[in-house]
């Protein structure tokens, strides 16, 4: 009877236990063949809290954020039972094993697999294959997680996804249709692509600017996976990309990364030869700019890697490509699978080796520059200590008076005498490859054709003097907090003028309806000298504000402002505050052109900057509605770059002149500048030369075009500009600036109009620019006014928005906004 009991539980356990771990296939859970409908981002993540649920054991669901438009951002953890219960302890080791945490590892047998999906909205067969993908390792390939934790993010942009999504749902035919030209294969602007404020996520690992990009390295920061994939998809023509990548490798990178690469890429072969599925691999994609979801894991010691498939935004459920080939969101969601699971059984079977080599990388005993040391404006440090804290990378304090080695400024050795409010950023930490990779004053490039910018360091982005040096350079931590003032009565208030947190003072007291004045002239009162574009504040121009000291005080105080208090109207030197070379800053009405003809990042770029960063309010127009709008109810006008010729017709230019002619102000940026170089009426003029020592086009071989064509480029790269800093676009300027120019794109000096930004040194301090491209840029305008009748065109070549990680450009935009051609121009 006992042995029958005995049985009798064996075989009852083994019943709920099966019972317990049967899960849910997607196609069960959606009630639809997964391929057959796209799945919206609240299905997907439903399917995961069902996973959870019927798999508690194995999968752990997170949240870790929201989106813009409110959508929360998950991670799947899933593993062994083991493993997860261990999960805490898994990650603390692994920590351990970076030098990031403190203390001994004692388990380096468990590999860490993160996988990453849709960060691109319209790439919408990744959080398909995120599916697919959980529900085969908790069913067919459990072997898999008994040495390894696979994280899944199912959707990294579900705002983007959604938008897509339900854009394709609406438009799509029944069945659907596979001739691209129909319309569910032709996205309207802005398409799914990008997120909420239109940034593309995937190159924004490192500048951090998108609240999901933030979010996200909260997370990742904390686990430090060995292996990092971002899945992708592009153009329908193309079949399957997947690892190893192209040159150039960033030399951070060290030779296992590149090896297991191959690798990894072997195993995903094998089993894409055996279904006849054709891909490439070591072609475009490469690994050098280091804000991708490939670069960043990479340079934090991941084996980081894109894997691309054919099909995008257009491809929608099925389209008939050039090759007659139906290609379908079926075929797209089982490849990503493919590649998915392949990785995963790479990292367990190399489980020990993954361990050891990743601790390897963060040694950094051997890198040449072991100091870089920032000194400047306080308030750009503390936004450079900011992007560092979100990466978890240290800095300190300089103890010493004078450092040497690379200068910023010359390009070349020299020295910089420093002070205690400067900061020093070590190498010979554990995040030291990254910190090579963001402060080096020119990374190393092994070849010119690079998928993205070649330039970034910040120093130059941040607008600091900074030295690289080859010795450590002696430190401590020395915290400070800014102390907060409390005013009291005066005649008025100074503030300095030099930062984005200087703007983002004037915006909240325009906000406020506080009238603030702007000095176009240095000027000295109460034995202090203040600088063009300081911020005025008087009690006698703002009777009509209702506790006046105590406002002032609290918008003060939360901005952590430091106004200086003088005592009277007469300066010691001139001018006076009554002067007309003191002027009030009008609180403008700006709007700024959307939809058709913008290109969508820009606009994007402007539209967050205002919002997140300026806080000051904008009004979109779309382009469709420009020619029945009412330009008068608005004194700035922003074309975000783009190609405005269907918008600017006869009529419509006209219409544009009349109202800047009568005080309106134009700012343009980038490729939006095109509508009006060499047009009527306008002094901007592309910049045309020759060169007799190029070899003509037609007579180099076809197979080196592509690579000759380079040497026309400039692919994101740094230059010193001279600046005419006594115009109200430069104030808070020195006199030269570092400009990232991001194509070789010129237009010559303004024959009538000022010349504010210009080139006149062609030396590349970082990043690739051709020798054809250089020698079309000397003699070129970076920024300019052109004044027309009562109003001005701005003109902005370089994009100083660009991904909103170019600091020290913004001031430019503010200044053009508030105090350039100040005129008494009202609504």
């Amino acid at each position: 009877m006992q042995k029958l009991v005995l049985i009798l539980i064996v075989v009852l356990g083994s019943f709920f236990q099966t019972t317990a771990q049967t899960v849910s296939s997607p196609s069960e859970f959606l009630g639809y063949d997964l391929g057959t409908q796209f799945s919206r981002n609240h299905q997907v993540v439903a399917y995961f809290k069902t996973l959870e649920s019927q798999a508690s054991n194995q999968v752990k669901l997170k949240t870790y954020g929201k989106t813009n438009e409110r959508r929360d951002l998950y991670l799947a953890f899933i593993s062994s039972e083991n493993n997860i219960k261990n999960l805490e302890t898994i990650r603390e080791n692994n920590l351990k094993n970076t030098g990031l945490l403190q203390g001994a590892p004692t388990n380096n047998d468990i590999a860490i697999v993160w996988l990453s999906y849709n960060v691109h909205g319209n790439e919408a067969s990744s959080s398909e294959a995120a599916m697919l993908t959980a529900f085969k390792l908790l069913t067919e390939k459990k072997e898999f997680l008994k040495n390894t934790i696979v994280i899944i993010d199912p959707s990294m942009n579900p705002d983007g996804r959604d938008r897509y999504i339900n854009w394709y749902n609406e438009t799509a035919s029944f069945p659907y249709d596979i001739d691209r030209q129909a319309s569910e294969h032709n996205e309207p602007w802005p398409g799914g692509r990008p997120n909420h404020y239109l940034f593309d996520l995937n190159r924004d690992w490192v500048w951090a600017s998108q609240v999901e990009t933030q979010q996200r390295l909260e997370v990742y920061n904390k686990w430090m996976p060995h292996v990092h994939v971002d899945f992708h998809e592009q153009g329908i023509n193309e079949p399957y990309y997947f690892a190893p990548a192209a040159e150039p490798f960033h030399e951070v990178i060290t030779d296992w990364q590149r090896d297991f690469q191959t690798e990894i890429g072997k195993n995903h072969a094998s089993y894409f030869d055996a279904e006849g599925w054709l891909f490439f691999t070591r072609e475009r994609f490469d690994l050098f700019y280091p804000s991708y979801g490939d670069t960043y894991p990479t340079f934090m010691g991941a084996m980081g890697m894109t894997y691309e498939q054919g099909g995008h935004g257009m491809a929608g459920l099925g389209i008939l490509n050039d090759e007659g080939i139906v290609l379908t969101l079926i075929d797209r969601l089982t490849h990503h699978t493919t590649t998915g699971l392949s990785t995963v059984e790479m990292a367990s079977k190399n489980a020990k080796k993954l361990n050891s080599e990743f601790a390897k990388f963060f040694d950094n005993n051997s890198l040449k520059y072991k100091s870089y040391v920032l000194k400047g404006n306080e308030d750009k440090i503390e936004k450079l200590k900011t992007l560092l804290d979100t990466h978890q990378i240290a800095y300190q304090n300089p103890t010493t008076s004078k450092v040497s080695g690379i200068n910023y400024t010359t390009g070349t050795q020299g020295t910089l005498n420093v002070d205690s409010n400067a900061i020093v950023v070590h190498s010979n930490q554990p995040k030291g490859k990254m910190v090579k990779a963001l402060f080096e004053p020119n990374a190393k490039l092994s070849d010119s054709l690079t998928y993205d910018i070649t330039a970034w360091s910040l120093p130059y982005a941040y607008g600091l003097e900074a030295i690289a040096s080859t010795s450590a350079i002696p430190s401590e931590t020395l915290l400070r907090k800014k102390a907060l003032q409390t005013l009291t009565e005066a005649y008025g208030y100074v503030s300095k003028w030099n930062a984005m947190d200087d703007a983002q003072f004037l915006a909240e007291l325009l906000k406020n309806d506080f009238k603030v004045r702007f000095t176009e002239k240095p000027f000295t009162s109460n034995s202090h000298k203040f600088e063009r574009g300081s911020l005025i504040i008087t009690k006698g121009d703002n009777k009509h504000i209702t506790n006046f000291l105590a406002t002032l005080n609290s918008i003060t105080q939360k901005h952590a402002q430091t106004l200086v208090q003088i005592t009277s109207g007469f300066s010691e030197r001139t001018p006076d505050i009554g002067s007309p070379d003191i002027k009030l800053v009008n609180k403008q009405k700006i709007a700024v052109l959307s939809g058709e003809g913008t290109s969508s990042l820009s606009y994007g770029e402007v539209w967050h900057f205002f919002e997140q960063q300026l806080h000051y309010p904008i009004t979109s127009i779309d382009t469709d509605d420009f020619g029945s709008i009412n330009l008068n109810r608005y004194n700035v006008l922003i074309l975000p770059s783009g190609n405005y010729r269907k918008v600017l017709s006869d009529d419509n230019m006209n219409k544009l002149k009349d109202w800047v002619r009568v005080g309106g102000k134009v700012i343009a940026i980038d490729g939006a500048l095109r509508s009006f170089a060499g047009k009527d009426g306008f002094s901007l003029k592309y910049k045309t030369f020759e060169d007799l020592s190029e070899t003509k086009d037609n007579l180099t071989p076809y197979a080196d075009r592509e690579r000759e064509y380079s040497n026309k480029l400039i692919t994101g790269a740094i230059f010193k500009t001279n600046v005419d800093n006594t115009h109200p676009m430069a104030f808070g300027y020195d006199d030269h600036y570092f400009t990232l120019k991001l194509g070789s794109t010129t237009y010559d000096l303004l024959e009538s109009g000022y010349n504010v930004a210009y080139l006149k040194d062609t030396k590349v301090y970082s990043g690739f620019a051709g020798q054809t491209a250089l020698k079309g840029l000397n003699e070129t305008l970076v920024f300019g006014e052109e004044r027309f009748g009562n109003g001005s065109f701005i003109y902005m070549v370089d994009n100083t928005l660009f991904r909103s990680f170019w600091e020290n450009g913004k001031l430019f935009l503010v200044n053009s906004i508030f105090m350039v051609n100040n005129n008494t121009y009202e609504l």
